[in-house]
């Protein structure tokens, strides 16, 4: 009885390789199971743009009668937003009300021309506000209470009367092309009965995802306390604290569509090619719209590919970058592989007209362990104009239709035209375990 349990153990031990050992398609012994996982790891950020403005003459004041301007771009649901000082007073601004001035029509055309009607007067709520004029002291008396921002529309709390902020200042909108308007902000003041000059400001936009505005209050909240260094524009016009709020609330988010992976054996990277134009395979709507179905079929079709695989996210389909405490999205994937196989993905750059993220060279060791993310690059497909990633009227996954060209795949430079983006490896993670 004890020599047959024996025999019995060694049998079942020995049939463990012959459950890990299998062969594929081509014959070949199959002698790893590896797991690739690809994350994305972006440390996002809400806000598209955002800068400082002022005079750029002998002094940083807007005199009644001068001018400034700032540019930026934007996609059809964001809004532009910013603050400066009524600087004869104790601690009011001007500002659109959140979200900011709309910036396209529901049909996505551009709006240019005056949209000084969505101007307003705010009075900061840590002054006692003393009757608006050259003789205003400053900084003036504390609210013994700090009180929360509000629309200054007629008379503020003290009983001071002022012109509607839209006689006070003229905002003009001006579209350039290629989804990038000009701001131009005039001291109308001047003539009226709150003559002003007016101090150096902050303006941003925000990203919007999913038809939604990431930071619908980018610079102040009505019926909110003032906050992030807005006390210092309405109280002193100095913008340089919530000019540097702002910076570290502006940068880069992006999600990653379903991602691509291909099991190949005696050829070179299937996907793509660089140098070359987009060969019609299915590229072209995996890099406009993260649509890989295409490219997945055409690439079963290939010899010498030996596995295709399109991963969406759990939930989401799509690779959410993390957002404040939330970690980015991430989905992995078992292959069968063998001694001479190398592993190549591809994913959307989501916020982008037709940007790639993609294995270099000739992609991954698939028998290899570790992290590859050195490995990925950004690509061009070459197939749509750009425009700001992110804040592009033709992007597809902000509602738009791109633009057609036909240029070569190219590397993405860092920076671009555009922004200045952080390192791939901060953006996607690839590891094969």
């Amino acid at each position: 009885m004890k020599t047959s349990s024996l025999k019995l153990k060694w049998l079942v031990i020995g049939a463990i390789p012959l459950l890990l050992i299998s062969c594929d398609k081509f014959g070949d012994v199959v002698i790893h199971i590896p797991s690739i996982t690809i994350e994305n790891v972006l440390n996002s950020k809400p806000l598209v743009e955002s800068g400082t403005f002022k005079n750029t003459g002998a002094s940083p004041l807007i005199m009644p009668g001068e001018s400034v301007s700032f540019q930026f771009s934007a996609a059809k649901g964001q809004a532009v937003s910013f603050v400066c000082m009524y600087g004869w007073s104790n601690d009011l601004f001007f500002a659109p009300a959140n979200p900011g001035i709309k910036l396209y029509q529901d049909d996505g055309t551009p709006i240019e021309g005056d949209v000084s009607a969505q101007l307003k007067l705010w009075d900061n709520g840590t002054r006692i506000n003393q009757v608006p004029g050259a003789t205003v002291m400053h900084p003036g008396t504390a609210e013994t209470t700090p009180k929360n921002i509000t629309e200054v529309s007629g008379t503020d709390a003290q009983g001071n009367t002022y012109a509607a902020a839209s006689t006070l200042m003229k905002g003009t909108l001006h579209y350039e092309g290629n989804s990038t308007f000009t701001f131009t902000i005039t001291n109308t003041s001047g003539g009226t009965t709150n003559p002003t000059p007016f101090s150096p400001g902050v303006w941003a936009i925000s990203y919007i995802a999913g038809g939604n505005l990431l930071n619908p209050n980018p610079l102040y909240v009505s019926g909110q306390p003032t906050a992030n260094g807005l006390t210092n524009i309405a109280e002193m016009g100095d913008n340089s604290l919530l000019g540097t709020y702002i910076k570290g609330q502006t940068g880069i988010f992006t999600p990653l569509s379903p991602v691509l992976v291909v099991v190949y054996n005696g050829i070179n990277n299937p996907i793509y090619m660089t140098g070359v134009i987009d060969g019609g395979k299915g590229l072209k709507e995996l890099a406009q719209k993260g649509d890989a179905s295409g490219l997945a079929a055409y690439l079963k079709t290939v010899t010498g590919v030996k596995a295709v695989f399109v991963l969406p996210a759990a939930n989401t389909k799509i690779l959410l970058p993390k957002i404040g405490t939330q970690a980015g999205g991430h989905v992995s994937q078992q292959l069968n592989v063998s001694k001479g196989d190398r592993i190549a993905i591809a994913t959307m750059y989501g916020f982008s007209n037709d940007w790639f993220f993609a294995s270099t060279g000739n992609g991954i060791d698939a028998t290899q362990k570790g992290d590859f993310s050195s490995t990925i690059g950004l690509f061009d497909d070459g197939t749509a104009i750009n425009q700001f990633p992110g804040a592009g009227i033709t992007q597809f996954n902000l509602a738009g239709t791109p633009l057609v060209e036909s240029m070569p795949i190219l590397t993405v430079p860092n920076p671009n035209a555009f922004t200045t983006l952080p390192a791939i490896s901060g953006i996607i993670k690839v590891t094969i375990q």
